[in-house]
């Protein structure tokens, strides 16, 4: 079961990429502070030591303080002798390197032609600045590289990959085709290669390839963190080819929790809790593998599904594993609410604020918990705490000013509220979740709001039906009932089937209670 646990590790840290460029890291470990004190104390001295420039440059750059790093790099450049090619070779190669961190292309490039100029036979120096060539879409430049590469290498699996995406860019399909061929070739056994020719794949177009690349990669290595990493990101790009290829993975090997657990944990990402819950409930009843998370994960499912007296079951084992993770009393909260035991929910919501006091998914379910008892200043006061921790949560702005405006009579404040929902960062024009329109639309401004929605619809492509979820709440908030309904009934086919939102979710706005006493929307219930 080691493996499993790693790809449950590896999924994790897929969903929490770090970004490449950290402008504010900080220092903290004690030998390395202790080395750079060192070094300021001989530059202090000797200020011309470009050694040490360069050596500190070094160590700034290990810890991502680029900024530092290329100040200490310049000055190393500057007072390295002209006859110290290989120093000189060093810098440009680490400056190159903070360049293409900091996304400052051109300037990466200008310092590889430097170091290539200086040895024009290192292979990383070639690799590194075909990859920039590539990044400024200079694909001739590029081409010419890997070629290069080859050159050094007859062997690269970088440079028959690089000549892959070269190819594609350049539309000569075929010439990819033969490159991925050629890298499979040279490392059939490696799942590294499937985890890239896959990429290149997926640039083609080649979807179902792609996945199967990936899901091969897995077969040669089961806790490969790219595979499955990519294999999540495919999820969210090609849901339907990224089921089918694990569904046909696990008809070649039933019991492979891996494979189950991926797909049980993809199409719970996708709401599609029906699937979800039975891979999940097939892995605890086979005890393929005991872990707290998949409990935890099967409650989230069957509280979607609206069987809530199973959830709170299987929240309650989870806890029973583990008893200081906030999110799972949270779950525990929504779905006592959801049974109507309310003082049960806010003891829960109270303990996940006891777990963690900033977390605002608690901070928010302990509000809904107040407005239930129409304690409507104690819910607010809690959503606004949220929004301080949470300074771009839009859903925490937009509950706040449907409580100010319809429940506590302050419409100035409801429309602050609305504003500040507008203003939030992180979120595209194309991504549903700002819930941009539902703020558009309380501020009156109709036109925009219906703009908004209307592009979601027609140009977003909609995998899981989320899209039109939401879509349906907007336009029963409008009274278009015939629109709701036509979205309701393309968010259900594409397999959005959290029956708690269809039928009994109340909160704030953002909903389609007005929908359920209709019978088209009863009919659709029941057909999906």
């Amino acid at each position: 079961m080691k493996i499993l646990r790693n790809a449950i590790l590896g999924i994790a840290a897929a969903t929490l990429c770090a970004p490449a460029f950290e402008a504010h890291a900080v220092i903290d470990n004690p030998i390395t502070i202790a080395v750079i004190k060192v070094y300021d104390k001989e530059l202090q001295s000797n200020p011309k030591n470009y050694m040490v420039w360069f050596r500190r440059a070094n160590e700034y750059y290990r810890h991502n303080e680029y900024d530092k790093a290329l100040n200490d790099v310049n000055n190393a450049l500057k007072y390295v002798p002209t006859s110290d090619t290989d120093l000189r070779f060093q810098a440009y190669m680490l400056r190159a390197s903070i360049y293409e961190r900091t996304h400052k292309l051109h300037e990466a490039l200008s310092d590889l032609n430097s170091a290539v100029t200086l040895d024009p036979e290192s292979y990383a120096a070639v690799y590194l600045r075909a990859n920039i060539e590539y990044e400024l879409g200079d694909y001739s430049a590029a081409r010419t590289d890997y070629a290069r590469l080859q050159r050094f290498n007859s062997r690269s699996l970088e440079a028959v990959l690089g000549l892959a995406r070269c190819a594609v860019k350049e539309n000569n399909l075929s010439a990819a085709n033969d490159y991925l061929q050629q890298a499979v070739e040279f490392a059939p056994t490696n799942p590294k290669v499937y985890v890239r020719r896959a990429s290149v794949r997926k640039m083609i177009g080649d979807d179902n390839g792609a996945v199967d690349d990936l899901i091969l990669a897995l077969s040669l290595q089961s806790d490969d963190k790219d595979a499955v990493a990519a294999l999540v990101e495919y999820g969210n790009t090609n849901y339907a080819a990224t089921i089918t290829a694990l569904t046909n993975a696990m008809q070649l090997a039933p019991d492979n929790a891996l494979y189950r657990y991926l797909r049980a944990m993809i199409a719970e990402a996708h709401y599609n809790y029906r699937a979800a819950a039975d891979d999940f409930s097939y892995i605890l009843d086979n005890k393929l593998y005991n872990y707290h998370g998949i409990n935890a994960s099967l409650a989230r499912c069957l509280y979607g599904l609206g069987r809530y007296d199973e959830a709170l079951a299987q929240i309650d084992n989870a806890l029973g594993q583990v008893d200081n993770v906030a999110e799972y009393y949270v779950l525990r909260s929504r779905i006592l609410r959801a049974l109507g035991r309310g003082d049960d929910a806010i003891n829960s919501a109270a303990k996940a604020l006891a777990v963690d006091r900033t977390s605002v998914a608690a901070l928010q379910e302990m509000a809904m918990n107040y407005v239930d008892k129409k304690s409507y200043r104690q819910a607010s006061d809690l959503l606004a705490e949220a929004s301080m921790d949470d300074v771009n949560n839009p859903e925490v702005y937009l509950l706040r000013a449907w409580l100010q405006g319809s429940k506590q009579g302050n419409a100035s404040n409801a429309q602050t509220l609305n504003s500040r929902a507008l203003d939030v960062e992180g979120y595209t024009a194309a991504d549903v979740r700002s819930l941009r329109g539902f703020a558009l639309l309380n501020l009156g401004r109709e036109p925009e709001a219906d703009l908004w929605m209307e592009n979601l619809t027609d140009n977003v492509a909609d995998n899981d039906g989320l899209i039109n979820y939401y879509a349906a709440c907007y336009y029963t908030l409008r009274g278009n009932t015939a629109k709701a309904l036509e979205c309701a009934s393309k968010s259900m086919e594409k397999g959005y089937s959290n029956k708690h939102n269809w039928l009994h979710n109340n909160d704030g706005q953002i909903n389609v209670s007005a929908l359920r006493s209709n019978p088209e929307f009863i009919k659709l219930v029941e057909k999906y």
